[in-house]
């Protein structure tokens, strides 16, 4: 894998920064998708043939990157289009994807995603949503019964990709299946969960009570849902990952300014080696992370979904690490300033832990690589 990025990736870089300093930390959500819509950025991973870019998760984390570098994360592309576009665009049907790809792509259409549960939390083994077929007498198709949480942007996408389980026939077993469940169907109900921390997105619990769905609401295979599950759970791990490295290099920014600047003695403070250190070593962590990031990126493009898995965890660790700590250290860099409005850093202290906790806990992810990189035997 080569460690230099093509210069149409530095094109791409570098007119999506254009577009975040234009928007700002100040920025307006909707106008911002819109406009990273219609320049088809949204959409750089999927198919051409459905309005897409043509590219892959290596060219939206860069999208997403630089949008957070410039202050102005979509937290939302993490959903829309990296799992929900990218698990479509492999595994639904030829109507679904004709339906919600275009869409997605130009971001028009936006679709949310429930996975966890609140007695599941990391343990999708425990969901307990689950499917089954409705009989003739019932109309056929799906009904769906469950709850999720902490499912961001459910007011403001079309649909969700609903997590959940069917019985298998031969065996009575439950496995993992994926379900569009649009945002008015009856039965499906949502409650804002009061966050302290501040986004543009909020966060959802959601009740579904005997949602009724038609046949073709099923994604794929019935019979390869933890295969189409881990499709799109790869891409979230990438994209948190690009998340959480655009928010730790807008606050390294700031706090680099802010020392070149920031005179209290005879020179700035970031002559000082007791400023000047810590933010170098920020720089380093985040430029280690960025590294597996891409190298994740480039695996999952390349078709090697194992190795992916692996690279898209570490990435995903590597960064909310890097990020908490650049964060922690700006604030430290600017003072009392640091926690001022007028700086914006004083929010990103609650927002940069959200890169540690979600998708999955940094703990998780050590268990992860303990057993499946190591070979050491589970504790669970």
């Amino acid at each position: 894998m080569s460690i230099v990025e093509t210069q149409e990736h530095r094109d791409l870089r570098a007119a999506v920064a254009a577009l975040g300093r234009r928007h700002g930390r100040a920025f307006d959500r909707e106008t911002l998708w819109s406009e990273a819509g219609k320049l088809g950025y949204l959409g750089v991973n999927l198919p051409e043939e459905y309005g897409g870019g043509g590219g892959g998760l290596a060219e939206l984390s860069i999208v997403l990157e630089e949008l957070g570098a410039a202050g102005c994360p979509l937290l939302l592309m993490v959903v829309s289009p990296a799992i929900c576009g990218t698990v479509i665009a492999r595994f639904g049907t030829d109507a679904q994807k004709r339906e919600w790809l275009p869409g997605l792509a130009g971001g028009s259409r936006t679709m949310a995603f429930g996975i966890t549960e609140p007695d599941a939390g990391s343990n999708s083994h425990r969901i307990t949503t689950t499917a089954r077929k409705a009989a003739e007498g019932e109309g056929g198709g799906w009904i769906l019964n469950g709850r999720k949480v902490f499912v961001s942007g459910v007011d403001i996408t079309d649909a969700t990709l609903v997590v959940g389980r069917t019985e298998d026939a031969r065996t009575g077993s439950l496995k993992p299946c994926l379900f569009i469940v649009p945002r008015d169907a009856q039965g499906f109900q949502r409650s804002q969960i009061d966050m302290e921390l501040q986004a543009v997105e909020k966060q959802f619990e959601l009740v579904l009570e005997d949602v009724r769905l038609p046949a073709d609401a099923l994604v794929g295979d019935e019979d390869a849902g933890l295969l189409q599950l881990f499709a799109g759970l790869n891409p979230e791990r990438v994209m948190t990952a690009a998340f959480a490295l655009g928010m730790g290099r807008y606050a390294l920014d700031k706090a680099v300014d802010y020392a070149k600047t920031r005179q209290v003695w005879r020179q700035p403070i970031g002559a000082h080696q007791a400023i000047a250190r810590p933010l170098a070593q920020a720089h380093i962590e985040i430029e280690l992370a960025r590294l597996m990031m891409r190298k994740a990126a480039h695996l999952y493009d390349a078709g090697d979904d194992a190795g992916a898995g692996e690279a898209a965890n570490m990435a995903k660790y590597a960064a909310g690490e890097a990020c908490v700590h650049a964060v922690d250290q700006a604030v430290h860099t600017l003072g009392g300033n640091g926690l001022t409005r007028e700086y914006g850093l004083a929010s990103l202290i609650t927002a940069s832990r959200v890169a540690r906790i979600a998708p999955v806990s940094r703990e998780m992810i050590l268990n992860y690589v303990s057993h499946q990189s190591l070979g050491l035997p589970k504790s669970y």
